[in-house]
């Protein structure tokens, strides 16, 4: 049985593989997706229902806390403490349009409140399902509605912020140098596997959804920012991109393998109603992009990558590609998904069990 997950996971990799020659950014966590939920569907009983062993789910989402952690470095909070009246204001309009259009695909399809939260959280395509899993939520329905968010804003807004360029942006684009072996970049690596491990701890023990992300995220944003601040300058680890690469395969793989075809039926007026949810989304943060740049004097192209719902990686390319204000952009999106994995989920939690409690009332007084 043992042979069987490692051969499935190898499988659904080589999907991932494949995708990611294509040069989309999500291509490793798509193509595995895909490949995975396709094994599911043709073999559903290869692995039961229970999928891929929880733990592979759990290394990935604790690779996946380190690296967001990791970026809460000092390029980040100069940002932050420069324009941080700009950013918080950022943050809650995009967690209250998430929240709206979560409540417009809940209150207009058959989707359940916790399926409909998740699916519309501008979380990141690799966070978000994971947590979904662990409250109860439909994974398969989550997953399909992230990835519909993300392509759309890949394709939606380096078209429309290159032709609405009001303030074209002078500011250089930020460069990541490679990750290089050295002993004391090796030596906080394993400092920051020790932190994530600790955080695990700390959130388990505060009741966290998912603590191997938010946990070993909260944890190693500290001591990343913490120590670079006390040294004044950026501690590196060794982190090759490889690493990022397995956590996506091993969380795609884990999910989709406990897809199955019942999850997909009646799925049509959903994808539909979540179609136009997101495309609204993405043009209220296209309007408050513009209200912001007129107001401070940022960039539009800056002010709108920054805004839109998608991931880290995507707007990071698409603000280099543009010659736009990469740092800003990683900035502000990175605070943006912690910020909505911190929030949201326990934001759900109580709204569904506050409209479970309603139901059971409703229904002990007919």
């Amino acid at each position: 049985m043992k042979e069987t997950k490692w051969l499935f996971i190898a499988i659904s990799a080589i999907g991932g593989l494949l995708l990611s020659m294509t040069g989309l950014s999500i291509g490793w966590m798509l193509g595995t997706l895909l490949a995975a939920m396709l094994i599911s569907f043709t073999k559903p009983n290869v692995l039961g229902k229970k999928g891929v062993p929880k733990y592979w789910l759990y290394a990935g989402q604790c690779i996946l806390g380190i690296e967001l952690g990791q970026k809460i470095n000092l390029s980040v909070l100069t940002v932050f403490q420069k324009d941080w009246a700009v950013i918080i204001i950022m943050l809650l309009l995009s967690i209250v349009f998430s929240l709206l259009s979560g409540m417009v695909l809940w209150k207009f399809s058959k989707t359940d409140m916790l399926t409909s939260f998740f699916s519309t959280a501008p979380g990141g395509l690799s966070a978000m399902p994971g947590i979904a899993e662990e409250v109860g939520a439909n994974t398969a329905v989550v997953s399909i509605l992230q990835t519909m968010r993300v392509f759309l804003v890949i394709f939606i807004i380096p078209i429309v912020v290159s032709v609405l360029v009001f303030h074209p942006s002078a500011a250089p684009a930020a460069q990541t140098a490679p990750s290089v072996f050295e002993w004391t970049s090796f030596g906080w690596t394993a400092v920051l596997a020790v932190t994530a491990y600790a955080g695990y701890h700390v959130g388990k023990k505060l009741k966290f959804p998912a603590p191997w992300l938010l946990g070993g995220m909260l944890l190693t944003a500290v001591v990343q920012a913490g120590t670079s601040s006390a040294v004044g300058y950026d501690m590196q680890a060794y982190w090759p991109h490889e690493i990022m690469i397995l956590s996506q395969i091993v969380i795609a793989a884990s999910i989709g393998s406990r897809f199955r075809k019942e999850m997909f039926y009646g799925l049509k007026q959903t994808i539909a109603i979540a179609f136009i949810s997101t495309v609204l989304f993405i043009s209220a943060m296209f309007v408050c992009a513009y209200i912001v740049s007129k107001a401070t004097g940022l960039a539009f192209m800056t002010a709108a990558l920054a805004f839109a719902p998608g991931g880290v990686a995507e707007m990071a390319t698409t603000a280099v590609v543009l010659n736009a204000d990469a740092t800003f952009v990683v900035a502000v999106q990175v605070l943006r998904i912690i910020a909505v994995i911190l929030v949201l989920p326990p934001v759900f939690r109580m709204l569904h069990a506050w409209e479970t409690r309603k139901e059971t009332h409703s229904h002990a007084s007919v």
